[in-house]
């Protein structure tokens, strides 16, 4: 259990380049996204998440990057406060494959002949960027990728930037549909 909860802290946010990140996300159906034009980081939020500064750093980047592209401009009084938060969860998967062997005059299908058994495990690393109005204190847009964890750190920043990218291509709601 230690080693589940310590995990984040070594690993987080190194995603396979060839592995493809979920995403989902909820926002306030009453809010109006058009008026949304100024955007700064949730300082004391950010600073409560327990990752590598370094891994900190290249997600910050990733979402400044992002947001400029999409016409947003960082400022001290902004109209959005930009929140991350991180996790990773194990999965365990067994696969069974059984060739069929067995059958035959009298035999009747016996599962243990000609079978192969296999158990392996992946990480999961969850990024979830909350938005939220600067005025209200209201969370308004929330985004979570999930994908997989590995080890290859010379791939960090371009995986992370993918993955910030795909998380924020869903904003602001309908964004992915008007493309």
């Amino acid at each position: 259990m230690k080693a589940i909860k310590f995990l984040p802290l070594v690993v987080l946010f190194v995603f396979g380049a060839c592995c493809s990140v979920r995403v989902n996300t909820d926002y306030d159906k009453k809010a109006d996204f058009t008026q949304y034009t100024t955007y700064a980081f949730y300082k004391n939020g950010i600073d409560k998440i327990e990752i590598s500064d370094l891994d900190k750093k290249r997600i910050l980047r990733s979402i400044d990057e992002t947001m400029i592209t999409k016409g947003f401009t960082k400022s001290e009084t902004p109209d959005l406060l930009i929140n991350i938060n991180t996790k990773a969860e194990r999965n365990i998967n067994v696969n069974q494959f059984y060739a069929g062997y067995g059958y035959g005059w009298g035999l009747g299908w016996n599962p243990y002949w000609g079978g192969n058994n296999s158990v392996f495990s992946t990480i999961d690393g969850i990024l979830t960027i909350d938005l939220i109005d600067a005025k209200k204190k209201e969370l308004i847009w929330q985004g979570e990728g999930t994908g997989y964890l590995t080890k290859d750190t010379d791939k960090k920043d371009e995986n992370i930037k993918s993955f910030v990218t795909q998380i924020l291509a869903q904003y602001p709601p309908g964004a992915e549909k008007k493309k």
